[in-house]
C-alpha cells in the first residue's frame, strides 16, 4: 500500500513538474529584451537580414521577447564571434550573426578565433547563399580571362571575412591578378570604396544583398560579375560560370570545396556555448517558425533577401564534416588564405 502511494505521489509529482518545465522558457523570455549581436556595421546585407529577422522572430519565442539588434562590427565579424563565445551571458538571451567563414577560422584561418565553432549553439542559417566577384565596369576586367591576366584592386573587411579569404584563395589558388586592400568595417563603406574608385571591387558578395542594395549597378550595368563562388550554380546566375569550371588539379579543387562550403550557411546565427538546453531548443525551434512566417517572408521578400534556410542540426553536421578534414589539406589551404 505504502509502496503503492509512494509511486501514485510520485507521478503526481512527475505531472505537475511537466508544465512548469514546459514553461520555463516562457516565463524566462517573457518580458524580456533579447539582444541580436551583428558583426558588422548598420546598412550592409548581414545587417539587414539581422533586423528582419529581428521584427518577426520574437513572436515566436515562448514569452514573446523584442528583439534588439546591436552593431559590433571588427576584424570581419570576428570581434562579434568571440564576444558572442567568451562574453555573451549564457542564459539565452543574447544570440548573434557574424560572417558566413568565421566558424571555419579556427580550422584554416589565421585570424584570433577565441572559440570552437562546433560547441556554439547553433539556430541555423537564412539562406544556403550564391555569391559572386563584383568589379566596376571601368576597372576593364570583363571575363575570367581578365581576372588572370590583368590586375586590378578589390576590398577586404579583415582577417577571415569572406572578401579577404576568397580573395587570397584566388589570387594564392588560381592565379588571379587582384591586390587586396583590406580593412573597410563592413559592405557599406565598401561600396562607397567602390564607387569612389578606391578599389575596382570586391571578391565575393552575396547575390541576394547585391540586388537588393545595389540594384542600380545591376541594371545600369556599373559592374561585371564574371564568377560566382559556389558550389553548384544558382538558378539565380545560369550564365555566370562557377570557380569549379576553372580548376584544373583536385588540389585546387579541395581547397575550393573547403573554403567554399560556407556558403551553405550564408546568413548564419547562433547563440553562445552552453544555455540551458530548453532555451536552445526555444530558440531554435523559433528560428525554424520564423523561417516559414509568412510576414517574415514577405518582408524578406520586399527587401530582396534570400530566403532559402538551414537547420541548426544541418550546421552541426555541415561543421562536424569540415573539422574532420585532412590535416594536409587544411594546412594548404590556411596557407593559401593567409597573409597578403
Amino acid at each position: 500500500m505504502r509502496s503503492g502511494l509512494a509511486l501514485c505521489g510520485l507521478l503526481m509529482f512527475l505531472a505537475a513538474e511537466q508544465p512548469a518545465r514546459a514553461q520555463s522558457a516562457a516565463d524566462f523570455y517573457r518580458g524580456r529584451t533579447v539582444t541580436l549581436l551583428v558583426g558588422y556595421s548598420t546598412g550592409g546585407g548581414y545587417d539587414t537580414y539581422a533586423r528582419i529577422l529581428a521584427r518577426h522572430m520574437g513572436r515566436h519565442i515562448p514569452g514573446n521577447p523584442t528583439i534588439v539588434v546591436q552593431n559590433a562590427p571588427g576584424a570581419g565579424s570576428m570581434r562579434a564571434a568571440n564576444t558572442l563565445y567568451n562574453v555573451a551571458p549564457k542564459d539565452g538571451s543574447t544570440f548573434g550573426m557574424f560572417g558566413r567563414g568565421i566558424a571555419l577560422e579556427p580550422l584554416i584561418g589565421t585570424s584570433p578565433a577565441q572559440f570552437e565553432a562546433t560547441k556554439f549553439t547553433w539556430l541555423g542559417s537564412g539562406a544556403d547563399e550564391a555569391a559572386v566577384v563584383v568589379i566596376r565596369s571601368e576597372a576593364g576586367i570583363k571575363s575570367w580571362s581578365d581576372m588572370v591576366s590583368k590586375p586590378f584592386t578589390v576590398g577586404g573587411e579583415g582577417t577571415g571575412s569572406d572578401p579577404d579569404v576568397y580573395a587570397l584563395m584566388l589570387r594564392n589558388v588560381f592565379g588571379v591578378k587582384l591586390k587586396l586592400v583590406s580593412g573597410y568595417p563592413g559592405t557599406t563603406e565598401m561600396a562607397l570604396a567602390i564607387e569612389r574608385g578606391e578599389v575596382d571591387g570586391r571578391a565575393s558578395w552575396s547575390w541576394s544583398s547585391l540586388k537588393s542594395l545595389k540594384p542600380d549597378w545591376l541594371t545600369q550595368k556599373k559592374i561585371v560579375t564574371p564568377v560566382q563562388l559556389n558550389l553548384a550554380k544558382s538558378a539565380d546566375l545560369p550564365d555566370v560560370p562557377l570557380l569549379g569550371e576553372f580548376a584544373t588539379t583536385e588540389r585546387q579543387r579541395q581547397i575550393m570545396r573547403l573554403v567554399l562550403s560556407r556558403q551553405t550557411m550564408g546568413r548564419p546565427f547562433t547563440a553562445p556555448p552552453g544555455i540551458p538546453a530548453d532555451r536552445a531548443a526555444a530558440l531554435r525551434a523559433a528560428f525554424d517558425e520564423t523561417m516559414q512566417d509568412p510576414e517574415f517572408l514577405a518582408e524578406a521578400k520586399g527587401r530582396g533577401q534570400e530566403v532559402n534556410p538551414v537547420s541548426g542540426a544541418a550546421i552541426d553536421k555541415l561543421l562536424a564534416e569540415l573539422y574532420a578534414t585532412p590535416k594536409d589539406v587544411t594546412e594548404e589551404t590556411k596557407r593559401a588564405i593567409s597573409g597578403q
